[in-house]
């Protein structure tokens, strides 16, 4: 069954969730879909960002509550490896090489929500999007998604959305940083913003997003440490000397 779909516009592929009957919940085989979908576009050389949506009236509504039902007599082993494919799935996004977007269309809740944060930038529908990590209503813990909650938004504010458990809607979840800008059509929007950087180097683009991952567990002597050696390797790229000679050509035709 095809649980996720997708779509090449422009230089963007587009990964839509297609669930509707559950409100794009996720289950296994639609996370596998989904990390085999982000791992093909990092493979494809035509494909110079990612944007996730959903199908129809939602986002993506956490996890399949029903699924999660039928594991409640299976082993903690068995319950952590389930666990574990989620975790993979914001990791696969996370560590993508390419830019990532997600264009929130509807509710995005619990697992949804952090689907939609863990992606570079969250462009979400100013009316029909609502946030929310519900989790704790039903004494069911945050924990997966707590950690990209709190790389985007800080430590006090996560605390306070993670405990309420409160549903928020667009103009709210901007306001916090949840999401980077609200619109009517966010899908448009994304496909836009990626339209603007996709000509940007490919190679620049995949070590700068692996600068930032590195330098938030190291120390301000490590860091500099680190990115000064970066900034070495960095003048020596294919990209970087191609790029220099073609500024500096277009330079000297303008003199």
């Amino acid at each position: 069954m095809t649980l996720v779909t997708t779509e090449k516009v422009k230089s963007s592929l587009i990964i839509t969730l297609n669930r509707p009957e559950k409100r794009n919940a996720l289950s296994p085989e639609m996370i596998s879909q989904i990390v085999a979908s982000v791992k093909t576009a990092n493979d494809d050389k035509s494909v110079r960002s990612i944007i996730i949506t959903g199908s129809e009236k939602a986002f993506c509504a956490g996890a399949d509550l029903e699924y999660l039902h039928t594991l409640k007599d299976y082993s903690a082993a068995d319950n952590e490896r389930d666990s574990r494919l989620l975790g993979a799935l914001f990791m696969c996004i996370y560590n993508s090489a390419k830019p990532t977007l997600s264009a929130i269309n509807g509710p995005a809740i619990a697992g949804g929500c952090g689907l939609a944060i863990v992606c570079d930038y969250a462009i979400a529908h100013s009316q029909l999007a609502t946030f929310g990590f519900t989790e704790v209503k039903i004494g069911f813990l945050p924990a997966i998604v707590s950690m990209f909650l709190v790389k985007r938004v800080g430590e006090y504010k996560a605390r306070q959305l993670l405990v309420s458990g409160e549903i928020i809607h667009a103009a709210q979840a901007h306001s916090v940083n949840l999401v980077d800008e609200i619109c009517e059509t966010p899908l448009r929007r994304a496909i836009d913003i990626a339209d603007t950087f996709n000509g940007n180097s490919a190679e620049s683009i995949k070590h700068t997003k692996e600068m930032i991952r590195m330098i938030g567990g190291l120390s301000n002597d490590e860091a500099l440490d680190y990115l000064q050696k970066m900034n070495a390797v960095g003048r020596f790229s294919h990209d970087f000397r191609h790029g220099l000679e073609k500024f500096l050509n277009k330079k000297e035709k303008t003199k």
